[in-house]
């Protein structure tokens, strides 16, 4: 049993931020499929095969606690929240069992699947990172989230998050590690930035 519970993952779903640039208050509480984006997304993440997902909430966190149902996953609140996404990095990380992988993932994309979650875990290899890969108007493949960072990775990753980055720059110092996972066929992999955006969520 020892040998399984090594290779649990936990999904960190950020969803601490304001949503300044969209400009309609938290991301989190975005409607989508007839319920908010976070409940949506944090269980997708589950259902794709996470052990558990904790779901970090910051802006109007009491709001979000009282508009959504996340009865099914662990929510924790980042007070740091407006010094950038790398606090929410750092406190989901740390609230994820010390053994567990843990794959990152943003509550601004709505084209996350189940199957997306799932090729990441079922692809990911021992001390490696697993990235989310989507083709670009011309055919390259980019980097983009979920991102399963093997359990002997968080922790260094987690010390470079400052500011607006999570792992952005432990990745840059990494790229070695990463192993990029084509998931064109089910997902673009867009951010939910700006306005014109929200057929999104359509």
């Amino acid at each position: 049993m020892a040998d399984l519970d090594k290779q649990r993952t936990t999904a960190v779903l950020l969803a601490a931020g304001a949503g300044t640039r969209l400009g309609l208050g938290p991301k989190a509480l975005l409607r989508f499929q007839g319920r908010t984006l976070v409940e949506v997304l944090a269980d997708v993440l589950l259902d794709g095969g996470c052990w558990e997902v904790v779901t970090v909430l910051g802006a109007d966190a009491g709001t979000v606690r009282a508009a959504t149902d996340l009865s099914r996953h662990r929510v924790i609140d980042n007070p740091d929240w407006a010094s950038g996404m790398g606090s929410s990095f750092r406190a989901g990380v740390a609230a994820a069992a010390p053994e567990d992988h843990v794959l990152i993932a943003l509550v601004d994309q709505p084209g996350l699947t189940t199957e997306t979650v799932a090729r990441l875990l079922a692809s990911h290899r021992p001390g490696r990172v697993t990235a989310a890969a989507y083709r670009g108007p011309e055919g390259k493949l980019r980097r983009g989230h979920p991102l399963l960072l093997d359990s002997s990775l968080r922790a260094e990753a987690a010390e470079m998050a400052t500011g607006d980055a999570g792992a952005r720059y432990f990745l840059q110092a990494h790229p070695e590690l990463i192993d990029l996972i084509d998931c064109s066929d089910l997902s673009g992999g867009e951010d939910l930035d700006s306005p014109e955006q929200l057929h999104l969520l359509d």
